[in-house]
């Protein structure tokens, strides 16, 4: 593991176009290629490491520096995208998948569904930074990150119910579908805004900002932790619980000074954990991808992102003002912009039984291409559109 965090800190200090080669993308490469060598493939990466030890930081960071002003102005458009737009995605794309696989890899539908609820969510990470900077619109980005925070409780919703069917026999119906899905998201948003509201007033006692910081990751873990435990969203949780750390901050300028010792905290954190994060999923990738099969699962890639594409169109003519703000440059930039990362991840490796061996490697393939694609076009693309010249 020291391995791993020596080529992390030499990725991020010597990469210079970090706009054109995001560091992620960088790791996801070394990590794919030291996968070769004796030594790193008794690397594990599972998913309970992924949704135990790496996810709820990395929601709490996205959602404690998300700017609520940005979630008033954009929330309409973000809850659409990451609620009923995840479901439709899910459903038309494993209506495609189903079709295009027959002739190579001949799959059920409930598996085809399963494929496409692994590929709903998305992971910003690599693409946010680089789109405020390339692209001068704020909307998206708030968007693309807004949409990612949210969207993964309900590809986790989703893909429970499909994985329910495929390995349980689960039965499935509508009334039980709706019943769980507002449970589990309401009562994560509801357990994370509670706790976060106790713990920034326990922030605002605490003199100390080494208990600070120290009560910021019993927010980050906690709300997730007690989220899961009595059956909600711990994803929505700890989401909620830094949105709302993140309001009560805004609130005074008091608590300015807890802000930046939390902040210098956490921009500590965040890159350790991608570089152990995605240098872990390029060694994992070599064991589960079927290279015979790249251009299928390339076919598939490029599927996902017309299938994006689309549900964005329509939400975006739902009202007028969001025709105004989005035009073809916009959708085209939120379409790219939807990278697969750690959450589909963290679905595919908790996979197993009957036939979780090829969705896996069609799985990984995708996220492969996502990440690397998707994540290295987003600046050419967004400077060339959204230069003054254009």
């Amino acid at each position: 593991m020291l391995i791993l965090l020596i080529i992390g800190y030499l990725v991020y200090t010597i990469d210079k176009k970090k706009k054109n080669i995001p560091v992620p993308v960088v790791l996801l490469i070394i990590g794919a290629l030291i996968g070769f060598f004796p030594g790193f493939e008794g690397l594990e990466l599972t998913k309970d490491t992924i949704f135990y030890l790496f996810l709820p930081a990395l929601l709490f960071i996205s959602a404690y520096q998300f700017q609520v002003r940005e979630l008033r102005k954009h929330g309409g458009e973000i809850f659409l995208l990451s609620t009923v737009g995840i479901i439709v995605t899910a459903l038309l794309m494993s209506i495609l998948i189903y079709y295009i696989l027959q002739p190579v890899l001949p799959v059920s539908y409930i598996e085809a569904l399963l494929i496409s609820t692994i590929l709903t969510p998305t992971d910003p990470v690599s693409v946010v930074s680089i789109l405020k900077q390339s692209s001068n619109k704020q909307a998206l980005a708030s968007v693309v990150e807004g949409e990612s925070m949210i969207n993964d409780g309900t590809s986790i919703v989703l893909f429970t119910l499909a994985a329910g069917i495929y390995f349980g026999n689960e039965s499935f119906s509508i009334t039980s579908f709706s019943m769980e899905f507002l449970w589990v998201s309401f009562g994560g948003a509801v357990i994370g805004i509670v706790f976060g509201w106790l713990v920034s007033k326990a922030i605002h006692f605490t003199y100390d900002s080494r208990y600070q910081i120290m009560l910021s990751v019993i927010l980050a873990y906690g709300s997730f932790y007690i989220g899961e435990e009595i059956g909600v969203s711990g994803v929505l949780a700890t989401v909620a619980s830094g949105i709302m750390l993140s309001f009560e901050y805004e609130r005074t300028i008091k608590e300015e000074h807890f802000r930046k010792q939390l902040d210098g905290f956490w921009e500590v954190i965040e890159p350790t954990i991608l570089t152990f994060l995605f240098l872990l999923i390029g060694i994992k990738a070599v064991e589960y991808i079927s290279f015979s099969l790249l251009g299928w699962f390339f076919f598939l890639f490029i599927i996902t992102l017309v299938v994006r594409y689309v549900i964005i169109i329509g939400v975006v003519k739902i009202r007028k003002t969001w025709r105004r703000t989005y035009g073809w440059k916009e959708v085209f930039i939120l379409t790219l912009s939807g990278i697969k990362g750690t959450m589909s991840v963290a679905l595919l490796l908790g996979m197993e039984g009957k036939g979780a061996e090829s969705i896996q490697s069609i799985s990984f393939a995708v996220i492969m291409f996502s990440l690397i694609i998707q994540s290295m076009a987003i600046y050419p693309f967004s400077k060339m559109l959204f230069s003054k010249r254009s």
